[in-house]
């Protein structure tokens, strides 16, 4: 009975080696590959014992030809005539002969043999051979042939997916696909491949399988053999080749993934030395501490009679106790001040004030002779800074005013006067008097300013003199990570000639700090204000001594008795007083001075409403006064009434007139046109070209300023271990928690359409894992190094600012601080990468995702420095984590970038630094299955390209570049102070 007999055209079919072509005359069986045998009589003139005759293509009638492979019987005559099913006399498959010239002959190769009859093996496959017999039992009964439908669906026909003529194809059994089964098409829908028993599995025994994971199915074999994955390769789904494994990975037999373990054993050696390295640095630095503390237990050394709060600081910071610092703010209070000894004010620069009490002038210098060893020291260095014997600059102003941008009131305005060399001159007003507002636009500060200055009887900018003019704030601006000596040291280091040996500037920092009587705290640390190590007014001479470790010519400084009690502020107030002795002119803005320290000051300048109320002596100051009718009440404090005064408050000290602080600045006003023509002696030290020359010489070169910064900022680092351990555990924590929710995946994060002609054997596909899991990435990223990025800059604005107005390069300080976290974000990304892939195991290479992650570190890093520029202190971390989120978010996962393309706003993102590294991850983890899976159709799905990997590799380069520049102009055109 024929196909034709069901309405079935074997043209119109795909090809079915289970549907017989014509009823079997004896038996007959389907071999391995999808040929049919037939035992048959030889044709006239052969052998007269039956053979069986195999042939590829049924339809030709394997009664009818005679081509195709012949084999004896293995046990000699057998029966023609049998039964179907009879195996009794299987094929002597040793043998293959063929038809030639009437007989039949040896035949071993497959010369003269078509496509189809040289596949044919001889060797019955029982189970072909099953739904064979069942079709032909169906057939000959009159019943439709659902046995010769070779799917596991019953009643189900297939599709052939593979013509003939195509290659790498099975001949005789071509792919075919059958309509699933339930469960299959489930498993289908949700992206699982069909299996049974832990195997892959067809809906029809010629619907093609892919190759398990673990195994590889070898192309010279066409597939059919599925072996072991062996041991030193792995095997991804669908595998045609083992893929071999990277030195020092971990590939047993059997393996769908590599297991990178060099990565593993460097992150822990890593963090085996770094932990042993804490440890041996605690170790030795309690053994010197213990040195320390009997060395300052010595019986030579006088014991301290109180101890103040130096040991409760050390209980509640965790630092250690500075055992000879004496607290003077825990000095009983009954006293409003501590009298000095009658016949000394002390040592270091005090010693200064001892010398000049005999002298007739306020502005006498003591000689070489008369300082001590401590003054000499600092003198000389002085001199040696400066090469000049008198140092100390003169400064003379007229007219000085200033008014702000867009403002028609003038803040300052029709300031005159002059500064001394080498005297301590005090600028007083209320608040809102214009105090801050006239050093400013005295020092250069300022724009939208008028009127002259002259350095040294020359006119000049003082901006031109910023090597040698201190600046100290009214806040204690220091780093608190270093120590007295380290914070120090690095002022000199910079600001000092290039000329000057290292043993030169050490020395002239010792003899700073010893004259600052700062030598028993010289190797603490200098601690926070929140958590303090050495008292407030030694962090107010520590201030003071980075500005005198620069060899100023003159010291400016604002509110120095802020945060001071009344006998550190007069302590205070006699050191300066004492610095100006030596030479240095030292002006001082100052608010309500007590008594002793009014006494000390040679000048006044005293402003009200943006002028001049009075400038010149401290000791005429109230003579002046009482000529315009004010009275100074006896053992009054003259700096409280003289503030009184000058703020308008002063009807107590005068009951008749006009007190306003207008009238005031008329009075002076008269007074200065009536004395105009009385000049102060001039003060002229040295030739302005003398001091431009001495000037150009002043400071470190670049490349040597770069260097300092580098390793003030890696010591920094080093003291807050705490911070650094904190980032490198949540690095590890990041890597670990996003690798344990990508763990079940086993590597797998990409699965596509087959690639053509079995695309329509496909399974739900997954484009989404590979750019989610590089969204992870960022997002993790971002969270790990947002907050430290910003730390880098932020927590230090304030002391760039200060360093940069006395002349440390801002381009050295910028460059350092970015060179000083690479190592910061190496160990990050190390812990970071090796936790992640230890889980994940994706498919792509360690060293690239390390580098990939690395740059996108690097990113972040740059973007937070931008943060820190532009934002509060306060609300850096956060706004830096926010915006770290915004960028990965934009990194074309959801929406996909094709998507966005859509939209025309590729542009933005684009800009994102995340969409670049969601391209090197998704090319990487889609081009190896290439040789499977359709990745151009899934490119295009994604919006992504494959084969940018080096590419973006340079833009994520750039734009944490372009960041870091952006973050630098900032930074020099930011002007802002943020507390």
């Amino acid at each position: 009975m024929s196909r034709q007999t069901f309405g079935l055209n074997p043209d119109n079919l795909p090809q079915d080696p289970f549907y017989p072509q014509e009823n079997p005359r004896g038996p007959s069986f389907l071999d391995t590959a999808g040929c049919l045998c037939a035992l048959q009589a030889t044709p006239a003139g052969g052998a007269p014992e039956p053979a069986w005759h195999c042939v590829g293509d049924q339809s030709v009638g394997v009664y009818t030809v005679r081509n195709g492979r012949w084999f004896k019987t293995l046990n000699g005559v057998g029966n023609a005539d049998g039964p179907v099913y009879d195996d009794s006399n299987p094929p002597d498959t040793e043998n293959p002969m063929r038809w030639l010239s009437g007989a039949l002959r040896d035949s071993p190769g497959d010369a003269g043999l078509s496509v189809e009859d040289s596949a044919c093996s001889g060797t019955n496959n029982t189970r072909y051979s099953t739904s064979f017999y069942e079709a032909a039992e169906q057939i000959n009964a009159g019943q439709y042939p659902l046995s010769g439908a070779p799917c596991l669906r019953v009643g189900a026909v297939p599709i052939e997916i593979q013509p003939l003529q195509s290659e790498n194809n099975t001949v005789n059994s071509l792919p075919q696909y059958c309509p699933p089964l339930g469960n299959c098409q489930q498993a289908r829908l949700a992206g699982f491949t069909c299996t049974f028993e832990g195997k892959n599995i067809g809906m029809g025994p010629f619907e093609p399988v892919i190759c398990q994971a673990g195994q590889y199915c070898p192309t010279e074999e066409n597939g059919k053999v599925s072996r072991v994955c062996p041991a030193g390769s792995y095997c991804q789904p669908g595998a045609a080749t083992p893929t071999p494994c990277l030195t020092g990975s971990r590939c047993p037999e059997g393996s769908s993934y590599e297991l990178f373990l060099i990565p593993i054993i460097i992150l822990i050696i890593v963090d085996v030395l770094l932990v042993m390295g804490m440890i041996v640095y605690k170790v030795r630095r309690r053994f010197q501490d213990r040195q320390a503390n009997k060395a300052a237990a010595a019986p030579a050394r006088p014991p301290l009679a109180h101890r103040g709060m130096s040991s409760v600081r050390a209980q509640v910071t965790g630092y250690r106790a500075i055992s000879d610092d004496t607290d003077r703010e825990m000095l009983p209070t009954s006293a409003t001040y501590t009298p000095r000894r009658t016949d000394s004010y002390g040592g270091g620069f005090l010693a200064a004030l001892d010398l000049g009490n005999s002298q007739s002038s306020v502005n006498a210098r003591p000689t070489s002779e008369q300082l001590n060893p401590q003054l000499m020291a600092f003198v000389s260095s002085m001199r040696k800074a400066t090469d000049v014997t008198n140092f100390g600059l003169s400064f003379s102003y007229a007219d000085l005013s200033f008014q702000p941008k867009k403002s028609s009131k003038k803040i300052l305005q029709n300031v005159t006067g002059s500064i001394d060399r080498g005297t301590l001159t005090a600028v007083m007003g209320g608040s809102g008097a214009g105090k801050s507002t006239f050093v400013n636009v005295l020092m250069g500060k300022t724009k939208n300013t008028g009127g002259t200055v002259a350095v040294n009887s020359s006119p000049d900018k003082l901006k031109r003199y910023k090597k040698v003019i201190g600046y100290v704030p009214q806040d204690d601006i220091v780093l608190p990570e270093l120590t007295v000596y380290e914070n120090i040291v690095h002022c000199a280091k910079i600001r000092l000639p290039q000329t000057w040996s290292r043993a030169d500037i050490e020395s002239h920092v010792e003899s700073v700090i010893d004259c600052l009587e700062l030598s028993h705290v010289r190797n603490s640390l200098v601690g926070s204000v929140a958590r303090p190590v050495i008292s407030g007014g030694q962090r107010k001479r520590v201030s003071i001594g980075m500005e005198l470790a620069a060899a100023p010519m003159a010291i400016f400084l604002d509110e120095p008795t802020s945060g001071l009690d009344a006998t550190a502020a007069s302590s205070m107030m006699s050191t300066l007083k004492a610095v100006a002795r030596l030479g240095i002119t030292v002006i001082v803005i100052i608010h309500q001075p007590r008594t002793e320290i009014f006494d000390l000051f040679d000048n006044l300048i005293l402003l009200g409403n943006g002028q001049t109320i009075y400038e010149g002596p401290q000791r005429q100051a109230q003579d002046y006064f009482e000529g315009m009718g004010f009275g100074f009440p006896a053992h009054s404090n003259h700096g409280d009434v003289v503030t009184d005064i000058i703020t308008g408050n002063g009807r107590d000290y005068k009951r008749i007139g006009d007190i306003s602080t207008d009238s005031l600045i008329a009075n002076w006003s008269s007074h200065r046109l009536a004395t105009a023509n009385k000049e102060r002696p001039a003060s002229s030290i040295m030739s302005n070209t003398g001091m431009y020359a001495a000037i150009k010489h002043r400071g470190a070169p670049l490349w040597k300023q770069t260097w300092l910064c580098l390793r003030r900022a890696m010591l920094q680092q080093w003291r807050t271990k705490a911070a650094f351990l904190a980032e490198m555990g949540l690095a590890a924590l990041a890597g670990f928690l996003l690798g344990l929710a990508e763990h079940s995946k086993k590597g797998i994060l990409f699965v596509g359409t087959f690639n053509e002609p079995y695309s329509i054997l496909s399974t739900a596909v997954d484009f989404k894992s590979a750019p989610e899991l590089a969204l992870l990435v960022a997002i993790a990223i971002g969270l790990v190094a947002g907050a430290p990025g910003v730390k880098s800059f932020s927590e230090e604005l304030l002391m760039q600012r200060r360093e940069a107005e006395a002349g440390h390069s801002r381009l050295a300080y910028f460059l350092a601080k970015v060179l000083a976290v690479l190592p910061r974000m190496l160990f990050a990304c190390l812990h970071f990468t090796t936790l992640l892939f230890l889980l994940t195991v994706p498919i792509i290479n360690w060293g690239l995702a390390f580098l990939v992650n690395f740059l996108y570190f690097y990113c972040i890093y740059g973007l937070a420095s931008i943060i820190s520029m532009v934002v509060r202190r306060e609300d850096a971390p956060l706004f830096a984590t926010m915006i770290s989120l915004i960028v990965a978010i934009l990194s074309g996962a959801a929406p996909p970038l094709a998507q966005v393309k859509d939209w025309h706003m590729e542009w933005l993102w684009r800009a994102s630094p995340g969409t670049w590294l969601a391209e090197i991850y998704f090319g990487q983890l889609i081009s190896p299955f290439g040789y499977l899976y359709n990745v151009e159709s899934a490119a295009r799905g994604s919006g992504f390209h494959l084969d940018w990997v080096w590419r973006n590799m340079g833009v994520l380069l750039g734009i944490g570049s372009v960041y870091r520049v952006v973050a630098f102009f900032a930074m020099l055109f930011g002007h802002r102070r943020r507390r």
